[in-house]
Order: C-alpha cells, then structure tokens, then sequence
C-alpha cells in the first residue's frame, strides 16, 4: 500500500507572513493590509468603525515566487489577488480572516492536477464487458418475432 503525503493547509504565521505550501511563505511586506468602513446596516458602529480589511497581494513584484508560479497565478487570479472580510466586529480578527483567505485563494491556484496515467482494462474486466454484450444481444434476439407466427 503507498503512503498518501499529508497536505498542509495555508495559514497566517504570528508575523503576519503567509504559509503557502512547503517551501512557500509569502513575507508580510508583500501583503498590503488595507481598512475601511464595513457596508450595509449596523447603526453608528458600522458605519465609523474602521473594521472591514483588504488584503491584497501583487504577483508580479513578489521576490518569492517562481517564474512558473507567478505565471500560473496570474493567469488564474490576476496580477492582484485580494480578499476582504468585515464579518466580524473586530478589526484584528478581520484581518486575520482576509489574511486566511488570501492564502486559501493563493494555494488554491497554484495547486496543480496530478496528471492522469493511462491504464489497461484487466482482463477479467474485458471478459465481463463481452459476457454483459452477448447476454444483453441473447436478450434482444428473445424479443423478435419468430418465424413460427
């Protein structure tokens, strides 16, 4: 039986940096961290508060991406990717959530399908397909009229 490697999920490191994968962490400097009055209803709070957050991200002027990575983000998400949350009433905890969710969106594109390897039918699944015609031919040639009638 093969061992299936474990993925890790992305996270948001205590310096703010991003954990990506393996061998990818996205440094804070590279994520800008913007505020803004969350929309809609909420009364006086909503509406003075500095609570929802933009998180964004460019591909392009980011040192720690490869050629290949950066590429395919960019041909997925766009030069920018940005996420933004105002769910919570805190400000740090928004935060910490656009964070989360740049870093989901962010491994999300640059997963990459496992390629598929072509495989041969078994013979035991070759005879079973040719038993199941034959039998369900022996079933239709049972339906036609004999010459009898």
């Amino acid at each position: 039986m093969r061992a299936v490697p474990v993925k890790a999920s992305p996270s948001v490191n205590a310096d703010g940096s991003l954990f990506i994968r393996a061998r990818l962490v996205i440094p804070a400097d590279e994520v800008e961290l913007r505020v803004t009055t969350s929309g809609g209803p909420g009364g006086q709070h909503a509406n003075r508060s500095l609570t929802k957050v933009v998180a964004s991200f460019r591909a392009q002027d980011s040192l720690v991406l490869s050629t290949a990575d950066r590429a395919l983000l960019e041909e997925k998400l766009g030069t920018v990717v940005r996420s933004s949350a105002s769910r919570f009433r805190s400000q740090a905890m928004n935060r910490s959530a656009a964070l989360e969710q740049l870093a989901t969106r962010i491994a999300a594109a640059l997963e990459r399908p496992t390629p598929r390897r072509a495989t041969k039918p078994t013979r035991s699944s070759k005879v079973r397909r040719v038993d199941e015609k034959k039998a369900r031919g022996r079933l239709k040639e049972q339906r036609r009229r004999s010459d009898d009638d």
